[in-house]
């Protein structure tokens, strides 16, 4: 059976929505690779195997596979180690390596001196031994950067970080209840038509998205006002302000401070909101943990999730008024 194809929705609105499933930016200073698929090779730091060793959504592998990174320490000052990688059916240059972030580690536990190889492969073999990413310092003689491993044009980037995978059905799930959130927005559909959208085309797309989200138990209004996501009237909302959100805040772009403009800023008023902060250990780039929110507001909440932000703006308000500022 043929799905039917759904009018398109506004170029901006629909990257704004597909790039959900990506993940944050990354320089070529750092390990990870830069706005790449959720479902990339994840990279778990040695400590946190046991509780990374398969994802958080149920499947029993990632879906690209993976790296775990040790530092220096725990592979040389450990006279068991490779016991221990064997048991956890892991070992170096096939999925683990060893990660050199200082040059301390460097100077003591040189790769090159041991004639260990950079790595340059996510599969398979890695290619080698270690990757090493550190920064440049004028404090000492031969203080350059240190990169190798993972440096090349194709290769960039060793994988992303744990906490930011997300399955292709978790994707798949999150974008179309994202764009629910959207349609669920007060002024969507006058927006949607002021952006290019026919009425009939966006009357049509709308109640397509918001019946299949129902289909797959994606619009469970007592769920997403529970998370601030949605208020009491069905409406979509800031979870850290709760202002209802205009969806025209999907196409603007953040006002700049006079003296201070950036020609090529892409910045939209409003931004994918994570309701629980991602952290190693949780799947939190999921359904019913997703929203959309003020620019501002998501970066006062930051990595701290909203509960958190929300009792230290409890605290703020409450010294303000007790000296007398309020």
């Amino acid at each position: 059976m043929t799905t039917q194809r759904l009018p398109a929705l506004p170029t901006l609105l629909d990257r704004k929505i597909y790039k959900t499933g990506q993940t944050r930016g990354a320089d070529d200073d750092v390990i990870y690779q830069n706005r790449v698929s959720r479902t990339s090779t994840v990279l778990i730091p040695y400590a946190c195997w046991d509780s990374c060793c398969t994802p958080q959504d149920a499947a029993c592998i990632y879906e690209n596979g993976f790296i775990v990174l040790l530092t220096p320490s725990e592979y040389f000052e450990n006279p068991s180690i490779n016991a221990e990688l064997s048991a956890k059916k892991l070992a170096i240059g096939k999925n683990a390596l060893v990660f050199y972030e200082t040059r301390e580690q460097w100077n003591t536990y040189n790769p090159e001196q041991l004639k260990w190889k950079a790595a340059n492969s996510r599969k398979g073999q890695l290619g080698g031994q270690y990757v090493a990413r550190i920064s440049a310092t004028t404090a000492t003689a031969n203080g350059g950067k240190i990169v190798r491993g993972f440096d090349s044009t194709s290769m960039k980037g060793a994988g992303i970080r744990v906490y930011e995978y997300a399955s292709n059905e978790t994707n798949k799930k999150c974008r179309l209840q994202l764009e629910a959130l959207f349609w669920l927005c007060y002024d969507a559909d006058i927006v949607a038509v002021n952006n290019g959208m026919t009425v009939e085309n966006s009357s049509t797309r709308k109640a397509t998205i918001v019946d299949r989200c129902r289909q797959q138990g994606l619009l469970d209004t007592q769920q997403l006002t529970a998370a601030r996501i949605l208020n009491l009237r069905g409406v979509t909302i800031c979870p850290l302000c709760l202002e209802e959100l205009s969806s025209q805040g999907f196409f603007n772009r953040m006002e700049q401070a006079e003296g201070r403009l950036v020609p090529d800023l892409t910045v939209t008023q409003l931004n994918l909101f994570h309701i629980d902060e991602l952290r190693i250990g949780g799947l939190n780039h999921r359904p019913y943990n997703l929203g959309w929110g003020h620019h501002h507001c998501n970066v006062v909440v930051r990595d701290s999730g909203v509960q958190e932000t929300v009792e230290w703006m409890k605290s703020v308000i409450n010294r303000n008024a007790k000296e007398g500022y309020l």
